[in-house]
C-alpha cells in the first residue's frame, strides 16, 4: 500500500514520524509534500527512503491513502485539485476537526475518514479519533483501525463530540504543559529550588502518573484518596486547588466551543462559494 502525505507542517511530520518510528509504515511507502517543498525534504533527510512529490496532484496520483494535513479553509481547494484521482478504491484522511466525513463525501468518490491525532501519538501513545464516513468500505475501516493502533489507542466518535474530545486528547497536551509549567514556576518562586531541578522532578512526576493510570493501578479518585493522608499537607494543597479552581476549566471548554463554532461558520461560507 502507498501512502501519501500531503502537508508536512506540525501534524503532518508527527504522522510520518510516528508511523515509520511505529513501524507501521515503512518510509520507501510513503510520497509526502508540502507547500514549501523544504519542509518535506527535512523529513527525506530524516528517512532516507521516503519520497518527495513535486505537488500534491503527484502525491495523489501516486497513494492508495491519502492524508490531508492542512489548514481547514484549504482542505477543499486540495480535494479538487486531486479528485480526478481518488477513484473508488482510494481513500482519502482529514485530520481537521472542523471539516466533517459527510461534507467531504459529498465531494469525492472514494472512502473518506476522519482522524483527530495528538501530539502524544509521536511517542507511540494517547489516543486517535476516528470518524468513517458512511460509505467508508469496510477494508478502510480495517486498514486505517490496523494502521492508527500501530500509533495510538484509535477511537470512534461521534460527530456531536467532536470539539470536546478533540479538547482532551489534542489540546489537552498543552493545556496541561502549561499547568505543569505554572506548577514549576511557583515552586521556583516560592522556595529555593533550582528551575532545572523542579523540571525533571515535575516532568519524572507526571510520566509516572500516566503510568499509574495506564497500567490500572489506580483512577482518579482512588490515587488522590491513596496520596491524601488525613490531615496531611497534600490535603491542605488539594483544598487550595478546590478553593481556587473555580469554573476555570468549563471557561475553557466554552472558549474552545466558541472558537470552534467560528471555524465551522468558516467552513460552511467556504463551501457555499464554492
Amino acid at each position: 500500500m502507498n501512502i501519501g502525505i500531503i502537508g508536512t507542517g506540525n501534524m503532518g511530520r508527527i504522522l510520518v514520524e510516528a508511523l515509520i518510528d511505529g513501524e507501521a509504515v515503512s518510509p520507501s511507502s510513503m510520497l509526502i509534500t508540502n507547500r514549501t517543498i523544504a519542509k518535506a525534504m527535512l523529513l527525506k533527510d530524516k528517512y532516507k527512503e521516503i519520497r518527495v512529490g513535486a505537488n500534491e496532484v503527484e502525491v495523489a496520483a501516486q497513494s492508495d491513502l491519502i492524508f490531508v494535513c492542512v489548514k481547514p479553509l484549504d482542505v477543499f481547494k486540495v480535494i479538487d485539485k486531486i479528485n480526478p484521482h481518488l477513484t473508488e478504491n482510494k481513500c482519502l484522511v482529514s485530520i481537521t476537526s472542523p471539516i466533517s466525513t459527510a461534507q467531504i463525501e459529498s465531494k469525492v468518490s472514494c472512502s473518506v475518514v476522519r482522524v483527530i491525532p495528538s501530539i502524544t501519538n509521536r511517542a507511540l501513545s494517547g489516543v486517535s479519533l476516528m470518524t468513517y464516513g458512511e460509505s467508508c468500505q469496510d477494508n478502510w475501516r480495517l486498514e486505517m483501525d490496523n494502521l492508527m493502533t500501530k500509533i495510538s489507542v484509535p477511537v470512534d466518535i461521534d460527530e456531536k463530540v467532536t470539539r470536546v474530545a478533540s479538547d482532551i486528547v489534542s489540546c489537552g497536551p498543552a493545556f496541561f504543559s502549561y499547568l505543569l509549567q505554572a506548577f514549576i514556576n511557583a515552586a521556583v518562586k516560592e522556595t529555593e529550588i533550582d528551575e532545572k531541578v523542579a523540571t525533571v522532578l515535575a516532568s519524572e512526576m507526571i510520566v509516572g502518573l500516566g503510568e499509574l493510570l495506564k497500567q490500572g493501578h489506580y483512577t482518579l479518585p482512588s490515587l488522590q484518596e491513596k496520596v491524601c493522608v488525613k490531615g496531611g499537607i497534600t490535603g491542605e494543597g488539594i483544598k487550595v486547588l478546590d478553593n481556587e479552581l473555580g469554573e476555570m476549566f468549563e471557561h475553557v471548554f466554552q472558549a474552545t466551543h466558541a472558537k470552534f463554532k467560528e471555524d465551522l461558520d468558516k467552513v460552511e461560507l467556504h463551501i457555499s462559494k464554492h
